[in-house]
């Protein structure tokens, strides 16, 4: 009978969010979409290794991975036992009950001085705000209230804490993919007529051309490729994920990457969205150590972990990075997986701690200077006892 009942409730669920979905549609904006790459992007592409050409798609460097995570990690291969793993029927505190602890005070104009240090502010899930070699670099940054095309759906928990007005100059845009979460049409607009330099993977500058950027401003890297900038390198390396605006169709026409930014003394590694895989090792082998890593610790679940990292699989892919200062990222402003807010922090500051790696965990907005770390508070332990 509570099989039945859950199974009644699911469709319920189900059937609604089909109803709010349908009165959405005429609310999207469908620039929100982007662009399909097309014509001579389209021709560049097709000249990658990393897309196949038969399925007229990129591919991650494990082959047939997103085909067994969808065959093993569907729904319907085990009903019984993934129904209580289903977003809409779990327990877990999916949402803070609290405004999360911010530092929203004015970025200090000496952020950018940065020639022997690293600087940085995390400003919720995936969004950087990184200084070096005195340049200000802006890695996936979204400030709309939701990231999806349609504005109920994955709201943040609370308002940006730095408004987009109040950064300061930016001289690179660096994207990983084209999710939601990642890449934002607004915000890329708000630039699109500055001096900004947009820092790309292959594909994604069609998206970037559809919503008005000049193609002089993009620069565009395959996994792998190089790029020197104002005596800062930008290397896209591989990450193991996918890519898409329209849900389940036009996916994987835009390649994913994570980001490696060095300048004369310091390394920043940026993973974007991944699950583990062997890339970590050989990214870390070709291009580590890193003074400061920014790993994917989010949005996690044992049915897409082919995707994304659980906690000590971050742990892990840090230490095959060859990181020194662990910042996990990708979680504390929007949910789009099961588990408690908390837990990203909670398990692998558990594992830091154990196996003695260095770990930040700054409240939002709070400026980190690698030159004199601050102690590490366990603010969402505080905001829990509330």
């Amino acid at each position: 009978m509570l099989m039945k009942y859950h199974y009644r409730k699911l469709i319920l669920v189900t059937l609604s969010l089909a109803v709010l979905l349908g009165l959405s549609i005429s609310t999207i904006d469908f620039n929100q979409f982007g662009a399909i790459p097309s014509g001579q992007d389209l021709t560049r592409m097709r000249e990658s290794e990393n897309y196949n050409f038969q399925k007229n798609m990129f591919m991650n460097q494990e082959r047939g991975l997103m085909a067994r995570m969808r065959e093993e990690g569907s729904f319907w291969s085990d009903p019984q036992k993934n129904l209580k793993n289903n977003f809409f029927l779990t327990s877990n505190q999916t949402r803070p009950d609290w405004h999360l602890p911010e530092d929203r005070s004015a970025v200090p104009p000496d952020f950018s001085a940065t020639l022997n240090t690293i600087k940085f502010a995390w400003l919720g899930h995936s969004t950087i705000l990184l200084s070096m070699q005195g340049k200000t670099i802006l890695i996936d940054p979204v400030f709309q209230q939701s990231a999806a095309p349609v504005r109920w759906l994955i709201k943040r928990f609370q308002p940006p804490v730095l408004d987009i007005d109040s950064l300061p100059k930016i001289d690179y845009v660096v994207i990983s993919h084209d999710h939601y979460d990642h890449l934002e049409m607004e915000t890329i607009q708000y630039y699109r007529d500055t001096d900004v330099t947009f820092i790309v993977p292959l594909g994604v500058s069609s998206h970037l051309k559809k919503w008005g950027v000049s193609p002089d401003k993009i620069v565009e890297l395959d996994w792998w490729q190089t790029m020197v900038l104002d005596e800062l390198e930008f290397i896209c390396t591989p990450a193991q994920h996918y890519s898409g605006r329209k849900g389940m169709t036009d996916i994987q026409k835009s390649l994913w990457a994570s980001w490696v930014i060095n300048s004369d003394d310091k390394s920043v590694y940026f993973s974007g969205d991944s699950g583990y895989g062997d890339h970590y090792k050989q990214i870390g082998d070709r291009h580590g150590p890193f003074d400061l890593v920014f790993m994917d610790s989010g949005q996690y679940n044992v049915r897409w972990q082919d995707v994304h990292n659980m906690p000590d699989q971050a742990v892990q892919a840090f230490r095959d990075i060859k990181g020194t200062h662990l910042v996990p990222v990708g979680w504390g402003m929007f949910s789009m997986a099961m588990h408690d807010w908390y837990e990203p922090p909670t398990e692998i500051h558990k594992i830091a701690v154990a196996e003695e790696l260095s770990v930040i965990l700054p409240v939002l907005g709070q400026r980190i200077d690698l030159k004199s770390l601050p102690s590490l508070v366990k603010w969402w332990e505080s905001d829990l006892q509330k």
